[in-house]
């Protein structure tokens, strides 16, 4: 079936009767195309049938179709024309795995995070009410993505299109999943209205079977309205979203296509804001990802067979040696506890959460409540370890700075794929983090350059920390490069690790790795001094001022942006003290970085070991 969908709107020549084929031939195409270059996949499973009715229903690209965190749009993507692109889905120069503006008129806004689909709905109706125009506007937002507070912000400004007599519709799409099990409030009003089956088959009667009794009036219609009401508070409590003026239709089947096609259709016809509760199943169509949906909600290269990743790497990873090593510290110390934000299994705190359950805490997607929870904590004598990716951080900005930072609490942040990401592209890529957090008084800011290192510094925070403490650490295996020179942590201390005559580089964290090759490509040419500063903030100025005694030409190199970046600092430092040599710094640009291997994006950046050593070779010309 997949034969007749090449441009946007060509689903609509699909008879009733071949959607089921055709929801078939999706999950087919998708299973067989993200099995070799990864991707995410239980999510996108489980959405056919819905993308299927909204794209029957909707009339790209005048309509606009807006996806909460973006992940789930491989089947708008195949029903907008782009099949083709799956061929390099998510690599260097390919499609990107979510949703891209200057990819497709169709992607009415790009996305990567979660629990923004509502606020971006809202302006665009506004912008709609303004500009005259008369687009059908559709948020797609997952149960997940309402533990995150920027939802219900959204919601409680949207209140007032019932009274403008403005429709919006909203599909909540309920899986009873985000990345992990859901958690929280929410997951369990859902779960309440999902299973009042009795709730479902009488509400859409209520009305009709009381106007029946006869010598009804029209003021008795007035009380059985009410009565209504109350029926509807008795069989759903609280009966959220009615009572925030968003007219509720659902639960309904997502698998269904001809009535959700049938309920889209309602639906644009109301002017008010109307959400649509749709309940689906992640990972649907394969067993491996109906069983364990976490596992397939991002997926590298795997066999269809077995649902087995194909490459695996017998060594740790940084997220193992981090969560190895809390949970060996936690075992000596009841004061340590780990939070997520609905991550456990990304972050590694799974296995923490085996060990001390009741010392374990996941917060659903709200980092913004994760930071200042940890901070309430610290201020009570324990010690918290919020465990999240780099690019997720970021929302948690203003809690670091005012509720963390200002009281001076321990609170310990484990920055998992801090650097380049890779295959998720520009809205993951964790390279803001040294900016963000260095301009913050009482921070202290770490980078690791092996797994041994890692795993001394997050002990050395937990017994030692005076104040918020980031340890930055990438996504994928823990190096072991320069284990064997080791030597104990000291409070803002860094280390030289080899000495040199000509240049040294100054490499923070993992792009250590990529100065080493550096300077073995230039050993026959150079003596080069490597430096691993250890500290990011406070960093060492005592060894950064021997070494501007020492060298004539200093670099330093980061995988992270230079405006703000560890390089900007060491450079105004040394100019402040006169230093009378060249400093240069490798880093990356003003600019967002797009998907790719972190191979393939050094080598764009020009951050990799060929290239800082080209860069050097080039340097001593001048």
């Amino acid at each position: 079936m997949l034969e007749y969908i090449n441009d946007p709107n060509d689903i609509k020549q699909i008879q009733p009767e071949d959607y089921k084929l055709l929801a078939k031939d999706i999950r087919r195409f998708l299973l067989r195309n993200v099995s070799r270059t990864g991707g995410h996949l239980a999510s996108n499973l489980g959405i056919v049938e819905l993308t299927m009715a909204l794209h029957l229903v909707l009339d790209f690209p005048k309509d606009q179709l807006i996806f909460d965190v973006g992940h789930q749009s491989y089947v708008h993507k195949i029903l907008t024309g782009r099949k083709n692109g799956f061929e390099n889905l998510r690599q260097f120069h390919g499609m990107s795995g979510f949703p891209k503006r200057k990819e497709s008129d169709c992607d009415a806004f790009h996305s990567g995070h979660s629990s923004m689909s509502l606020s971006a709905a809202l302006g665009m109706v506004t912008a709609r009410d303004i500009n005259h125009t008369d687009e059908t506007i559709v948020a797609v937002i997952g149960d997940g993505a309402l533990s995150g507070g920027m939802a219900y912000e959204a919601l409680n400004n949207m209140a007032r299109l019932r009274k403008e007599k403005k429709n919006l519709i909203i599909i909540l799409n309920d899986n009873k999943m985000s990345i992990a099990e859901n958690v929280g409030g929410m997951s369990a009003y859902l779960n309440k209205v999902r299973t009042r089956k009795e709730y479902v088959e009488f509400k859409g009667n209520v009305e009709q079977s009381l106007l029946r009794i006869p010598g009804i009036g029209k003021e008795l219609t007035t009380i059985l309205k009410k009565s209504k009401d109350s029926i509807k508070q008795l069989f759903v409590p609280g009966m959220y979203f009615e009572d925030m003026g968003i007219t509720y239709i659902g639960p309904i089947d997502g698998h269904n296509v001809p009535l959700m096609v049938d309920t889209l259709n309602r639906a644009k016809q109301l002017d008010e804001p109307i959400i649509i509760h749709v309940v689906t199943k992640k990972g649907k169509g394969y067993r491996p990802a109906e069983q364990n949906p976490a596992k397939f909600h991002g997926i590298s290269p795997f066999s269809l067979k077995t649902g087995e990743v194909l490459k695996k790497s017998d060594n740790p990873s940084n997220t193992a040696v981090f969560s190895d090593t809390l949970i060996k510290e936690a075992k000596k110390d009841k004061k340590i506890v780990a939070v997520t934000a609905a991550m456990p299994d990304g972050t590694g705190l799974g296995k923490f959460k085996n060990h001390f359950p009741d010392r374990f805490f996941d917060v659903g997607i709200a980092e913004q409540h994760a930071v200042t929870f940890c901070a309430g904590m610290a201020s009570r004598g324990l010690k918290p370890v919020f465990a999240v990716y780099s690019t997720f951080l970021q929302r948690g900005f203003d809690q670091i700075l005012h509720d963390v930072a200002i009281g001076n609490y321990p609170v310990i942040f484990g920055l998992d794929r801090s650097g380049l990401v890779g295959a998720d592209g520009e809205t993951h890529q964790g390279i803001f983090d040294i900016p963000y957090l260095s301009i913050i008084p009482n921070m202290t800011v770490m980078a690791p350059i092996n797994g041994r290192e890692l795993s001394e510094m997050l002990k050395h925070t937990l017994h030692h920390a005076k104040g918020p403490t980031a340890i930055k650490y990438s996504r994928g295996e823990a190096s072991s490069l320069y284990e064997d020179q080791f030597e104990e942590l000291h409070y803002g201390k860094g280390q030289i690790l080899k000495e040199g005559k000509e240049a040294v580089i100054i490499a923070v964290g993992n792009i250590f790795e990529e100065a080493d090759k550096a300077e073995k490509i230039l050993k026959e040419e150079y003596e080069i001094g490597l430096v691993n500063p250890r500290y990011i903030k406070p960093f060492d100025q005592e060894l950064i001022m021997k070494l501007s005694q020492t060298y004539d030409k200093i670099m330093i190199a980061e995988e992270g942006v230079l405006n703000g970046g560890f390089g900007m600092m060491v450079n105004e430092f040394l100019s402040e003290h006169d230093y009378k040599g060249e400093v240069r710094c490798l880093g990356i640009d003003d600019q967002f970085v797009e998907h790719g291997s972190v191979s393939e994006l050094r080598r764009m950046l020009k951050i990799d070991g060929e290239s800082i050593a080209d860069s050097i070779r080039q340097w001593m010309k001048e």
